[in-house]
């Protein structure tokens, strides 16, 4: 499969189905870094151009049902946005408090022989306390506002005049925000050794560190949404108001 190297990363998820499987699979970073070449992202993750081109090429197209097969380019913004908040948000915020309850347990029973496990939790509390008001501040501010471009552009009508004055200025603060928890998430792979369990892990070792890699997953695919389609749209529809 013959890609050219100048396209952005973004551009790809969008154009080739079942891309953003590839290259979690191969530990290039699709989500805050949406704005990279396709040479820069395969450098970064220090694989070749040719190896993620062929990987792309033999990549079947996702189940029907899986969020990567809706064409959320084309899709209604509210539409989006709703899934967002029950696909994602919602995950977030259940599977976060899950994580700090089974961190204090796994904590208070291996922390002694395995000291990584307390940087561990400083860093599941740091990304609790980022991304709690940061997934409010969209749902209550952000995301209401992007419906209203929506309604705007459908009726021809403008809207108000925000207190932030454009959508890109909280857009530029929640992509910030979005750097901050991948590099979160980039700190807790490197501690957990990409969640590999220590061979005295008991079973809620392990169930620790398969939820963290869900999470990650479901993070990765959540910001990929918000930075690399969501945004770019609510930006272009304001320029139309």
């Amino acid at each position: 499969m013959e890609i050219n190297s100048t396209k952005t990363v973004r551009e790809l998820t969008i154009e080739i189905p079942g891309a953003t499987r590839v290259f979690e699979k191969l530990g290039i970073d699709y989500c805050c870094s949406g704005g990279k070449t396709f040479q820069q992202a395969c450098d970064d993750a220090g694989v070749s151009t040719d190896e993620v081109a062929q990987t792309l090429g033999k990549a079947g197209k996702p189940d029907s049902q899986d969020e990567r097969s809706i064409e959320w380019q084309f899709r209604p913004l509210s539409e989006l946005t709703s899934y967002i908040v029950a696909k994602h948000h919602d995950f977030t915020r259940n599977e976060l408090s899950r994580l700090n309850a089974l961190l204090s347990k796994v904590c208070w029973a291996h922390g002694q022989n395995h000291p990584e496990l307390l940087r561990l939790q400083r860093l599941i509390k740091e990304l609790t306390y980022d991304l709690i008001p940061h997934m409010h501040k969209e749902e209550v501010i952000l995301f209401p506002f992007i419906s209203q471009l929506e309604t705007a552009a459908s009726t021809g009508t403008r809207t108000a005049i925000p207190f932030f004055g454009t959508v890109q200025n909280p857009i530029q603060m929640m992509m910030i925000e979005h750097e901050k928890a991948g590099d979160i998430l980039a700190q807790i792979r490197q501690v957990t050794g990409s969640f590999l369990v220590p061979e005295d892990g008991c079973l809620s070792y392990q169930t620790l560190y398969n939820a963290l890699k869900s999470l990650e997953q479901d993070l990765h695919q959540h910001i990929h949404l918000e930075n690399n389609i969501l945004f770019p749209r609510a930006i272009e529809m304001e320029g139309l108001d």
